[in-house]
């Protein structure tokens, strides 16, 4: 069923997306933006639009084999499993900063707010890889506070066949349980009752605000059609990397990042991968 846009992020909407940890947001991508998304996404995997500072990561070919990173496109394929910064593609950043998302992102962080990660994840046709049950923060992400806030949009429809994200709602409220990302054997034995598991269905240009502390995974795609989603984590501009002690790029409030004249991204903002 195509959801409408929220027109507004109101009390409403807060209460409970802090008390489930996800809010569906509808369809913040009109036909035409989505179609120009999808392309421009798949021109970058293909290497029609380059990104020196972008860093990829190819879908493994077997499910044993380990996953790297290049810094680039190094291989015209669209076979990638996941892009990173992808703030520095205008089209991109420009529905980062859609007029929705700057309402909660001042609700949660304020007037200036920086960008963790903006991540494409790719599930090919009849591949992709299983994600286990996990936080979106942890130690292993290096910076000096945990976010609490990701915009999830699915350039393609996500359904249990093509492998959609399965959340325990609630979950968020448990705090932080393990500082390693992952969560252990015990935990999901405890806070993972198959009868509390959805599974997160959405279609294609539709958006969900989930809470960083929620419990999720997702599994292969089975479908003959690749399941491709974007993922935005926004933050205080003040966070810094625990590695570098840099701030992030900004995406709203003093020197933000703009469409119009967005130019790569510096290589000293790459050097490091916080998650």
């Amino acid at each position: 069923m195509h959801m409408p846009p929220l027109a507004a992020f109101d009390d409403q909407h807060h209460d409970q997306f802090m008390a489930q940890g996800y809010l569906r947001l509808g369809h913040l991508l009109s036909p035409g933006k989505l179609a120009a998304l999808q392309q421009r996404i798949d021109d970058i995997m293909l290497a029609r639009v380059r990104y020196d500072n972008m860093r990829f990561q190819l879908n493994p070919k077997t499910p044993d084999a380990p996953l790297s990173r290049t810094l680039g496109n190094q291989e015209p394929t669209l076979n990638y499993r996941r892009i990173d910064d992808l703030e520095q593609d205008p089209l991109f950043l420009a529905y980062m900063q859609h007029p929705l998302i700057r309402q909660i992102t001042r609700r949660y962080i304020g007037e200036n707010v920086s960008v963790f990660r903006a991540m494409f994840m790719n599930k090919p046709a009849e591949s992709g890889t299983i994600l286990p049950w996990h936080q979106d923060i942890g130690a292993g992400w290096r910076i000096d506070t945990n976010p609490i806030i990701t915009v999830w949009t699915g350039l393609d429809a996500a359904t249990v066949a093509s492998g959609c994200m399965q959340i325990v709602p609630g979950s968020n409220n448990l705090g932080i349980l393990n500082e390693r990302h992952y969560t252990s054997e015990e935990d999901r034995a405890k806070y993972i009752r198959p009868e509390d598991v959805i599974d997160l269905e959405t279609e294609a240009g539709e958006a969900v605000l989930l809470h960083n502390f929620q419990l999720h995974r997702s599994g292969i795609n089975t479908t003959s059609a690749p399941r491709r989603a974007f993922s935005t984590t926004y933050m205080n501009a003040k966070t810094r990397s625990l590695r570098t002690g840099q701030t992030f790029p900004i995406l709203f409030g003093e020197g933000a990042l703009n469409p119009a004249t967005v130019a790569g991204k510096p290589s000293d903002q790459v050097q490091v991968f916080h998650g």
